[in-house]
């Protein structure tokens, strides 16, 4: 079974700024120079965490699909990260998952932030979502999201639980210590980004983009402005689960949305 390559981007961000964020990411996409898989960003990755979502133009969200496509096609891999999108029942913080062939799915966060009150101005998805990639099942969830285990709960057997965020710095040991425990909990590897730097309401962010297999075991972590780059091995996810086979015991229960 083949492995998975991803790269982790973990950087600043120009707040509401969406041009800006795309020459900036650009730029980072054009130092890749190893073959990948899956280029991950941060959420909200053109505009940072806004709770003024008419700040910024409804054509940036068709643009910034655009731009993955482009960059995905480029690069032969797939593109992830989440933005600001406008549709007709109003806006959504929307993961893109941007495949190279221009195919692309979509994830709405489904826990808005209530405490800095996306609830108020941001619509809550109603769907979790599996994305099978090369080989792979990848589920894709937003930031808060991390915080509620039964919406990540591991019944569709999925490989890779993947996780963008801008999260800061006071609650950071919660984001280093779920994104273990999801990734033991489901047996699957995990991975994390979150952004660094300050944002435009001065709330600081100090990274903390990690990737853990599926024992809990840390495969990647940075603190810094980079591209954490990791591989990850499907006949060794295989392997343990196999030999432990914990996901069996599960309890069974209905998700009530």
């Amino acid at each position: 079974m083949a492995n998975l390559d991803i790269a982790l981007v973990q950087t600043e961000l120009s707040w509401e700024q969406p041009e800006l964020n795309l020459k900036r990411f650009e730029k980072i996409v054009s130092t890749l120079t190893a073959p990948l898989d899956l280029l991950v960003l941060p959420e909200m990755f053109t505009s940072g965490f806004t709770m003024e979502p008419g700040n910024i133009p409804d054509s940036a969200g068709p643009q910034t699909l655009e731009w993955m496509q482009n960059q995905a096609s480029s690069l032969n891999a797939a593109v992830v990260g989440s933005v600001v999108y406008r549709e007709q029942a109003g806006y959504f913080n929307r993961l893109i998952f941007m495949e190279p062939d221009g195919n692309y799915h979509t994830y709405d966060k489904r826990h808005t932030f209530t405490l800095a009150g996306e609830d108020k101005v941001y619509q809550k998805g109603k769907a979790k979502t599996v994305i099978s990639f090369r080989g792979w099942k990848i589920c894709p969830l937003i930031c808060y999201d991390l915080r509620f285990p039964v919406w990540s709960r591991n019944t569709e057997g999925y490989d890779l639980l993947l996780y963008v965020a801008n999260w800061p710095a006071p609650r950071i040991a919660a984001w280093d210590t779920l994104l273990k425990a999801r990734a033991i909990e489901n047996m699957s590897y995990v991975a994390g980004v979150n952004r660094i730097g300050t944002d435009g309401n001065g709330l600081e962010y100090t990274g903390h983009s990690a990737a853990y297999d599926c024992l809990g075991h840390p495969l990647a972590y940075s603190e810094k402005d980079e591209i954490l780059r990791v591989s990850l091995s499907k006949n060794s996810l295989e392997e343990t689960r196999n030999k432990l086979r914990f996901l069996e015991d599960r309890d069974s229960f209905s998700l009530k949305l």
